[in-house]
């Protein structure tokens, strides 16, 4: 399959007919075989029930349904699961997203980008909305490093690879570019169209940019510190057990000059300071030693999903053109221990 359509929805009963229908127009042109997944995440409105009946006179059409609802991030990672399509495009369900701009996405990827993200450049919605994301948006750039200026479009396209090699839960979903770029893949993001809402209203509210806000921390922790745990926290021990240690030292040359020190509190600072900072030591340590579990249970499939090309000799010792999957056939995933991208690697 060249090319999947995946469509988380909830409650878009009114919206989706007339979505696939724009979906199957913008994929005509393209020459690709292309199938359309929606993901029903738990809706009550019998939705499922309408994309049965579409499915009927509608081949391309395929559905799932949670048992309930769990969520967009959830949803998507269904989808990323029942497909083994060359090239993912991600839209929501309801109607807001323009489909004609998919040949815009998958220009992108024809290029060499592994995940491409829709730009809602004339957004049309509400301005505390607008207000609101473009604040979280700037906030998540500046502190992920990843440059985009609307984080949790759903209107994406994701190279097969890159979008099963994304473990997404909770609401994940929101810093997809992020999670991407920590393993190495290449990210961009274009101008789309942006509709507003015909049907049904929106169940987000302002309060998913401070749960976001939340995920953030998640996601750039695990991003520079997934496998050097005892960096962070043994840094941080480090500091604070000298800080004490220091602190301890000078009050020993106070007691030494005969002035009394066991009214002070800054002996009992520094003693805290000392026994917290042991602790982050050993917490760190700890960590270490569950990245090492983790490594071992992996075996050499970890280091493998780190591999972007490799250059392979010919018998008679010219090289050959180098391949864009991964050796021994296994699919990219994780990352390198510091966040960087993976490079090319030569062997022979």
């Amino acid at each position: 399959m060249d090319l999947a359509v995946i469509i988380p929805a909830l409650n878009e009963r009114q919206a989706l007919p007339g979505l696939i229908e724009e979906i199957d127009r913008a994929c005509e042109p393209l020459k690709k075989s292309w199938e359309i997944l929606v993901v029903d995440d738990g809706s009550t409105d019998k939705t499922f029930e309408m994309i049965e009946d579409l499915a009927r006179t509608n081949d391309r059409v395929r559905a799932i349904r949670l048992r309930r609802n769990f969520g967009k991030s959830a949803a998507l990672a269904v989808g990323f699961d029942a497909t083994d399509a060359d090239v993912v495009i991600t839209i929501d369900g309801d109607g807001q997203d323009d489909p004609a701009d998919i040949p815009l996405l998958l220009g992108e990827i024809d290029d060499g980008k592994d995940l491409v993200s829709g730009w809602k450049r004339d957004r049309q919605d509400p301005i505390s909305r607008r207000w609101a994301s473009k604040w979280f948006n700037w906030f998540t750039a500046k502190t992920s490093g990843v440059a985009m200026h609307d984080m949790n479009c759903g209107f994406k396209a994701y190279r097969g690879e890159c979008a099963r090699s994304i473990d997404v839960y909770g609401e994940m979903h929101r810093f997809m570019p992020v999670l991407a770029s920590q393993q190495g893949w290449k990210v961009a993001e274009v101008p789309v169209n942006h509709r507003a809402r015909e049907h049904g209203k929106s169940r987000f509210g302002l309060e998913r940019y401070f749960r976001g806000g939340l995920d953030l921390i998640t996601v750039s922790f695990l991003g520079r510190y997934q496998y050097r745990p005892l960096h962070l926290f043994g840094g941080a021990g480090t500091g604070l057990t000298i800080l004490g240690a220091l602190i301890l030292v000078y009050l020993t040359i106070v007691k030494i000059g005969g002035e009394p020190i066991g009214d002070r509190p800054l002996l009992f600072l520094g003693v805290l300071l000392i026994v917290v900072g042991i602790q982050l030591l050993t917490l760190g340590l700890l960590g270490q030693m569950l990245v090492l579990t983790r490594r071992e249970v992996a075996g050499p499939d970890l280091e493998r999903g780190r591999i972007d090309r490799v250059l392979e000799p010919h018998a008679e010792g010219a090289a050959s053109a180098n391949s864009t999957s991964p050796a021994h056939g296994q699919e990219p995933h994780g990352q390198e221990p510091d966040g960087a991208p993976a490079g090319a690697v030569e062997s022979g």
